[in-house]
């Protein structure tokens, strides 16, 4: 085997790797309100939630043909990758886009670890940006494209990172406004057992649209990576066997749960009636299939997460946790650049190792964070069982002893 095929099998492993993180760091966004009102059992919610993602995976290739010429100086304006990352059979290409989506992972892992609904979509912009900038220079980032369209980071990634989960989050709050003010004077049972059923669609829309805006992510980044070794040309078009192993491991990643981002989103956050859940689940259902149809490969996180506080802010009395949703907020904000930085650190890693010793020794970090992050995990388990518990706020630090 060639250096540039053994890179590209790292790349190929790596990608996937980070589907099924995406997978189960994601599966709150379309099933914690269902879990949370009992809509839905916590198994039977994640075995749906990932035979819909497997089928919206192959609905649609638009973001996936866009998701890395977007942001980075890696590709000419037709997708093919620029000819001097090409002069070492591809190699250069390769290292960049395995140490970004590394960086990826490891965001992905360590907010998965503190419960906290980060966008992956973000963390993999982020490693790749990263890894760019340490290999090629601050100049290899498109930071705001040629100015005649929504392009680079700023049009593809801020932009819709600002918009879209206030977007979310106010449609939420007129839908949870409007039910509840037409069904005054209903009893509760009736629609409360009504709006589970809606819940059952309406999140199951949801899984759907994930499926047709994270699975095409990284189908794009392994489309270009093959492109770089030179084991695919067609740049208007994904290989069958890439659409199916990326739906098929952001299907397995979703059936296992991602329990610790379920359990915040549907109990730390706000605490929500099926009513709620019912407008939160359709407003981040239509907000993220307008942007798979636009091509724009936004964060599924921030959109459920803004439309599950929209409906908190729309029912009269009901309780948002902000603190919860402040930490939320920081996550959101450090995560472009602590993903960058991760992917810079096993891009300067790989290079200072050289060649395919490189790859393999950032290969091998990867495979070592990722398990010592799940051995910690296991010493505050959360699961199926569990993720129902009642919310335990932070205890309070204890008062200081005055001095006698």
């Amino acid at each position: 085997m060639t250096e540039t095929i053994v890179i590209l099998t790292l790349v190929v492993i790596t990608a996937l790797g980070f589907d099924f993180t995406n997978g189960f760091h994601d599966t709150a966004n379309a099933m914690a309100t269902s879990i949370a009102t009992g809509a839905l059992r916590p198994k039977v919610a994640v075995l749906l939630s990932a035979v819909l993602n497997l089928v919206g995976a192959f609905l649609s290739i638009e973001v996936a043909l866009t998701v890395t010429n977007a942001v980075v100086n890696i590709q000419n304006s037709d997708g093919t990758p620029k000819p001097e990352l090409l002069a070492d059979g591809g190699t250069a290409l390769l290292v960049i886009v395995l140490a970004g989506v590394i960086g990826g992972i490891f965001w992905n892992l360590f907010t998965w670890l503190l419960g906290l609904p980060s966008s992956s979509s973000h963390a993999l912009f982020g490693g790749i940006i990263g890894a760019t900038v340490a290999g090629l220079g601050w100049a290899g980032v498109k930071w705001t494209g040629d100015g005649s369209k929504l392009d680079g980071v700023l049009g593809k990634v801020v932009l819709p990172a600002l918009i879209s989960p206030v977007v979310a989050g106010v449609v939420a709050a007129i839908g949870t406004w409007i039910i509840y003010k037409i069904t005054i004077g209903v009893a509760a049972r009736f629609t409360d057992n009504g709006f589970r059923w809606g819940q059952i669609g309406s999140a199951s829309l949801v899984s759907l649209a994930h499926g047709t805006n994270d699975a095409q992510k990284t189908m794009g980044v392994i489309t270009l990576a093959l492109i770089a070794a030179g084991e695919w040309s067609n740049t208007e078009d994904i290989p069958l066997w890439v659409r199916v192993s990326c739906a098929l491991a952001i299907a397995l990643g979703t059936y296992l749960g991602g329990w610790r981002i379920i359990r915040t989103l549907g109990k730390g956050l706000v605490e929500i009636a099926p009513p709620q859940g019912f407008a939160a689940e359709s407003a981040a259902a239509t907000v993220i299939l307008t942007s798979s149809h636009l091509g724009f490969a936004l964060s599924t996180t921030q959109v459920a997460t803004g439309s599950i506080l929209g409906s908190g802010v729309g029912r009269p009395g009901a309780q948002v946790r902000w603190a919860v949703a402040g930490r939320m907020v920081a996550a959101w904000m450090i995560t472009l650049p602590a993903a960058g930085l991760t992917g810079a650190l096993m891009w300067f890693i790989a290079d200072l190792v050289g060649g395919i010793a490189g790859a393999i020794t950032i290969f091998v970090v990867m495979l070592a964070g990722a398990a010592a992050m799940y051995q910690y995990s296991r010493r505050t388990p959360i699961d199926h069982n569990n993720v129902n518990d009642e919310w335990q706020p932070a205890p309070a630090p204890a008062p200081l002893k005055e001095n006698a």
